[in-house]
Protein backbone atom coordinates (compact mmCIF):
# COMPACT_ATOMS: atom_id res chain seq x y z
CA UNK A 1 0.00 0.00 0.00
CA UNK A 2 1.43 3.36 -1.03
CA UNK A 3 0.62 6.16 1.64
CA UNK A 4 0.43 8.64 -1.13
CA UNK A 5 -2.09 6.57 -2.76
CA UNK A 6 -4.16 6.94 0.70
CA UNK A 7 -3.41 10.62 1.21
CA UNK A 8 -3.26 12.56 -2.39
CA UNK A 9 -2.61 15.71 -3.15
CA UNK A 10 -4.87 18.07 -4.52
CA UNK A 11 -1.54 19.44 -5.85
CA UNK A 12 0.40 18.99 -8.36
CA UNK A 13 4.01 17.08 -7.00
CA UNK A 14 6.87 16.08 -9.39
CA UNK A 15 6.52 12.87 -8.30
CA UNK A 16 2.95 13.04 -10.32
CA UNK A 17 5.07 13.33 -13.71
CA UNK A 18 6.44 9.96 -13.52
CA UNK A 19 10.14 11.13 -14.87
CA UNK A 20 8.95 12.55 -17.83
CA UNK A 21 8.18 15.95 -19.23
CA UNK A 22 4.53 16.42 -19.93
CA UNK A 23 3.27 18.72 -22.54
CA UNK A 24 0.29 20.25 -21.18
CA UNK A 25 -2.60 23.36 -21.83
CA UNK A 26 -2.88 26.17 -19.61
CA UNK A 27 -6.45 27.14 -18.01
CA UNK A 28 -7.18 29.21 -15.10
CA UNK A 29 -4.86 31.01 -12.41
CA UNK A 30 -6.53 30.95 -8.71
CA UNK A 31 -5.16 32.70 -5.72
CA UNK A 32 -5.82 30.36 -3.07
CA UNK A 33 -4.97 29.80 0.74
CA UNK A 34 -2.20 27.19 1.26
CA UNK A 35 -1.31 26.66 4.91
CA UNK A 36 -1.06 30.13 6.05
CA UNK A 37 -0.07 31.64 2.62
CA UNK A 38 -2.44 32.96 -0.47
CA UNK A 39 -0.76 31.55 -3.41
CA UNK A 40 -0.70 31.63 -7.03
CA UNK A 41 -2.45 28.07 -8.23
CA UNK A 42 -2.08 27.24 -12.19
CA UNK A 43 -4.72 24.40 -13.36
CA UNK A 44 -4.33 22.82 -16.53
CA UNK A 45 -7.16 21.94 -19.77
CA UNK A 46 -8.45 18.62 -19.06
CA UNK A 47 -6.33 17.95 -15.61
CA UNK A 48 -7.94 17.89 -11.78
CA UNK A 49 -4.54 18.73 -9.80
CA UNK A 50 -3.04 22.16 -10.41
CA UNK A 51 0.22 23.38 -10.02
CA UNK A 52 1.29 25.48 -6.90
CA UNK A 53 3.48 28.49 -8.60
CA UNK A 54 7.04 29.62 -7.51
CA UNK A 55 8.47 32.84 -7.82
CA UNK A 56 10.76 30.53 -10.82
CA UNK A 57 7.71 29.14 -12.52
CA UNK A 58 5.66 32.36 -12.35
CA UNK A 59 8.69 34.45 -13.45
CA UNK A 60 9.55 32.07 -17.15
CA UNK A 61 5.71 31.24 -17.82
CA UNK A 62 5.21 35.40 -17.24
CA UNK A 63 8.20 36.26 -19.45
CA UNK A 64 7.06 34.73 -22.35
CA UNK A 65 3.17 35.08 -22.50
CA UNK A 66 3.14 38.18 -20.48
CA UNK A 67 2.59 39.70 -16.83
CA UNK A 68 -0.95 39.13 -16.77
CA UNK A 69 -2.30 35.65 -16.16
CA UNK A 70 -5.23 35.85 -17.98
CA UNK A 71 -3.20 35.98 -21.01
CA UNK A 72 -2.01 32.68 -20.38
CA UNK A 73 -4.78 30.57 -21.18
CA UNK A 74 -4.91 28.18 -23.48
CA UNK A 75 -0.79 28.62 -23.97
CA UNK A 76 0.94 25.29 -23.83
CA UNK A 77 3.93 24.35 -20.85
CA UNK A 78 5.94 21.51 -20.50
CA UNK A 79 6.29 20.53 -16.62
CA UNK A 80 9.37 18.78 -15.58
CA UNK A 81 11.04 17.51 -12.65
CA UNK A 82 14.59 18.76 -11.14
CA UNK A 83 17.11 17.88 -7.93
CA UNK A 84 16.35 21.47 -6.41
CA UNK A 85 16.91 22.33 -2.67
CA UNK A 86 14.10 23.55 -0.08
CA UNK A 87 15.63 24.98 3.14
CA UNK A 88 18.90 23.41 3.10
CA UNK A 89 17.71 19.61 1.81
CA UNK A 90 17.74 18.53 -1.56
CA UNK A 91 14.12 17.98 -3.36
CA UNK A 92 12.27 17.05 -6.31
CA UNK A 93 10.74 20.11 -7.56
CA UNK A 94 8.44 20.98 -10.04
CA UNK A 95 9.77 23.34 -13.09
CA UNK A 96 7.69 24.45 -16.29
CA UNK A 97 9.05 25.33 -19.86
CA UNK A 98 7.72 27.39 -22.89
CA UNK A 99 7.76 24.51 -26.00
CA UNK A 100 10.21 25.47 -28.23
CA UNK A 101 10.09 25.13 -32.01
CA UNK A 102 11.78 21.46 -31.58
CA UNK A 103 8.77 20.54 -29.00
CA UNK A 104 6.28 21.90 -31.09
CA UNK A 105 7.57 20.17 -34.62
CA UNK A 106 7.75 16.67 -32.46
CA UNK A 107 4.27 17.45 -30.86
CA UNK A 108 2.14 17.84 -34.83
CA UNK A 109 0.78 15.04 -35.85
CA UNK A 110 2.85 13.70 -39.04
CA UNK A 111 1.64 12.31 -42.34
CA UNK A 112 2.67 8.79 -41.21
CA UNK A 113 0.89 9.29 -37.94
CA UNK A 114 -0.94 6.20 -36.48
CA UNK A 115 -4.04 7.80 -35.81
CA UNK A 116 -4.00 8.52 -39.43
CA UNK A 117 -2.63 6.02 -41.27
CA UNK A 118 -2.40 2.48 -38.85
CA UNK A 119 1.00 2.62 -39.10
CA UNK A 120 3.29 2.75 -35.74
CA UNK A 121 5.92 5.14 -36.13
CA UNK A 122 8.73 7.04 -33.53
CA UNK A 123 7.17 10.81 -32.84
CA UNK A 124 4.48 11.74 -30.53
CA UNK A 125 1.59 13.35 -30.90
CA UNK A 126 0.44 16.28 -28.64
CA UNK A 127 -2.98 14.34 -27.85
CA UNK A 128 -0.76 11.00 -27.17
CA UNK A 129 1.39 13.22 -25.02
CA UNK A 130 -1.56 14.43 -22.62
CA UNK A 131 -3.79 10.81 -22.61
CA UNK A 132 -1.87 8.88 -20.09
CA UNK A 133 -1.18 11.76 -17.53
CA UNK A 134 -2.09 10.59 -14.13
CA UNK A 135 -3.06 14.02 -13.25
Amino acid sequence: MKISEEFPSQYLKASDLGGREIRVTMGRVEREEIGQDKKLVLYFKGKEKGMVLNKTNANTIGDHYGDDTDDWYEQPLILFAIKTEYQGKPVDGLRCRVPTAKDNREAQPRRDDPITTGRQTGGISDTQLNDDVPF
